[in-house]
This record gives C-alpha cells, structure tokens and sequence, in this order.
C-alpha cells in the first residue's frame, strides 16, 4: 500500500493485505506473548458465555473492554521492542519510557479485570436462575 506521506510503496487500497497483516500481528502477539494469550483466552470464554446466555449487552462490554486490553498490551509490547532495539544497553530515559508504557498497561488491566469479573459474577447469577 502507498504511504501517502513518504510517497512509497505500491498505489491502491487493498484490505484484505490490510487484515492479513492484523492477523499475522495477533498470531504473533498470542504465541509470544502469554500477557496477550491469556487475557484473549479468558475473554473468550466469558464471551461466549455472555452469548450463549443471550446477554448481548455484556458481550459488548466484554469486547470493548477486551479489545482496549489487548490494544494496550500490543502497544506496550511493541514500545519495549522499539525501545530495546534503539538502545540494548542501559538508559534511564528508556527506561522512563518503558515505565509509562507498562503504566497505560497496568491501567486498562485494571478496568478489563474489573469489567470481566463484574460481567462474570452478573452471567453466574443468570445462570443460576436459568
């Protein structure tokens, strides 16, 4: 795809290279990634509870709130290796850097914990009752 603002690469729009590209990031990401591995299976599984439950409000929220962890979990990883391939040695503002990236990181773990047991503990009660 062309790079509107260096000018390179080959013209045209081509989404199906677009999404090719997405999945090969998350097929890499789930298989080296166990941060991103587990917080995907664990939603997945609380997803498909949601759904089989017919409570499609909480699976939107469980994939929003999902989404906004893995998108937060990519963006740190991808900082750190970003980080660790401009300098391999020591440097005290990579490392700020780093801190502030597993930060954004800690902070949307916390918000998809929560969403994922607050969903979790709501479907277990409709289980119960259905």
């Amino acid at each position: 795809m062309r790079n509107k603002f260096l000018g390179t690469g080959e013209p045209g729009y081509r989404p199906l290279r677009k999404l090719a590209v997405v999945l090969a990031g998350l097929r890499y990401a789930v298989l080296h990634d166990f941060s991103v591995l587990y917080k995907a299976v664990l939603s997945v599984l609380v997803l498909g509870l949601a759904l089989w439950l017919h409570a499609w409000v909480d699976a939107a929220i469980i994939l929003l709130a999902t989404g906004v962890v893995l998108a937060a979990e990519l963006f740190n990883t991808a900082i750190e290796a970003l980080c660790d391939f401009v300098e391999t040695r020591h440097d005290e503002k990579i490392r700020i850097i780093k801190d502030i990236a597993a930060a954004a990181t800690g902070i949307a773990i916390l918000a998809w914990a929560v969403v994922l047991a607050a969903e979790l503990s709501d479907l277990w009660a409709r289980l119960g009752t259905a």
